[in-house]
């Protein structure tokens, strides 16, 4: 299949590797610069989740593509949150996945464009991966990290929490979690907490805001 979906985006021009094994990967994706990773979840020798957490822990911001069987809400709430861009799942059709992967190529390119975001004292570089508020270096995890940038490209704009699932998580489903006011909760405590002034604000009944306070 690896070496079938190799050949598919290689006749559309793009330049492809394929790896066998998740340790390889995990290897090739630290030593070079891709667009787009491809990761099945059930790899020999290292699987696709502790492959794309090791990424993120390491600020890698490659977009990555889950393609698996496994299909359940659960699963793919696994797979985004290890750091997961996207998920597709096996049996697929061939121009969704084409689709798929030029979507995820286009957002790395848009987000290369504006590198660093500013609100207020707030500060996020998109690469270094860094975020500063008065001074002050917050760290924060890949999801909030997604999260803050988001709101920081929308400030001054009602984010509603379904633009949040669609664009952060890639979900064009309600998962019927709180998965978004969990994350919100975790970003305040670290961006907003101990500094005057609330960035991230609560719009009853609409969504979230960040301004200037």
């Amino acid at each position: 299949m690896a070496e079938d979906v190799a050949s598919r985006l290689r006749e559309l021009g793009h330049q492809v590797e394929v790896v066998g094994n998740g340790r390889e990967g995990l290897a090739a994706a630290f030593a070079d610069a891709y667009d787009v990773l491809i990761v099945d979840r059930m790899l020999p020798e290292l699987d696709g989740l502790t492959l794309v957490s090791r990424l993120r822990k390491d600020d890698v911001s490659t977009p990555v593509l889950f393609l698996t069987t496994l299909s359940g809400i659960d699963d793919r709430v696994e797979g985004l949150e290890a750091g997961g861009d996207d998920y597709l799942v096996k049996p697929f059709a061939p121009a969704e996945l084409i689709a798929r992967v030029n979507a995820l190529g286009r957002r790395a390119k848009l987000g290369a464009a504006e590198t660093v975001l500013r609100v207020a004292d707030l500060e996020i570089d998109l690469v270094k991966r860094t975020v500063v508020r008065g001074g002050q270096k917050i760290d924060l995890q890949p999801r909030e990290f997604q999260l803050l940038e988001f709101l920081m490209r929308h400030a001054g704009e009602v984010v509603t929490r379904t633009m949040l699932l669609e664009n952060v998580w890639d979900f064009h489903f309600d998962p019927q979690t709180n998965i978004v006011e969990t994350h919100i909760s975790r970003l305040r405590s670290k961006v907003d907490r101990d500094f005057p002034g609330m960035l991230i604000q609560t719009v009853r009944g609409a969504g979230y805001l960040m301004r200037e306070p």
